[in-house]
């Protein structure tokens, strides 16, 4: 999967340029249909599967604030303030 999405990320990305290459040099209206395309192919078929790829065996849990997820943020935070609260009073001593 990863090897075909590099190769469609590759092939899109070869067709924007060709794309922004025939707009500007040989024909405006074909150039702007191969951009057009190109962009809806990366938007209805790449994305879908690279984001597939990318959440696949994540927990969305991990990822979304719960009031679990507050606490365990809100301790770490108090935490690093208590650190830095002693480090400044070890160097002022």
């Amino acid at each position: 999967m990863k090897l075909f999405l590099r190769i469609l990320f590759i092939s899109l990305f070869t067709s924007l340029s060709y794309g922004l290459y025939y707009k500007s040099i040989v024909d405006f209206l074909i150039g702007e249909k191969i951009i057009g395309f190109t962009v809806l192919i990366g938007t209805i078929v790449f994305l879908p599967l690279f984001l597939y790829e990318q959440w696949k065996g994540k927990r969305l849990q991990d990822y979304t604030l719960t009031e679990e997820n507050l606490k365990k943020m809100r301790k770490k935070q108090e935490l690093i303030l208590k650190k830095e609260h002693k480090s400044l009073s070890e160097k002022h001593n």
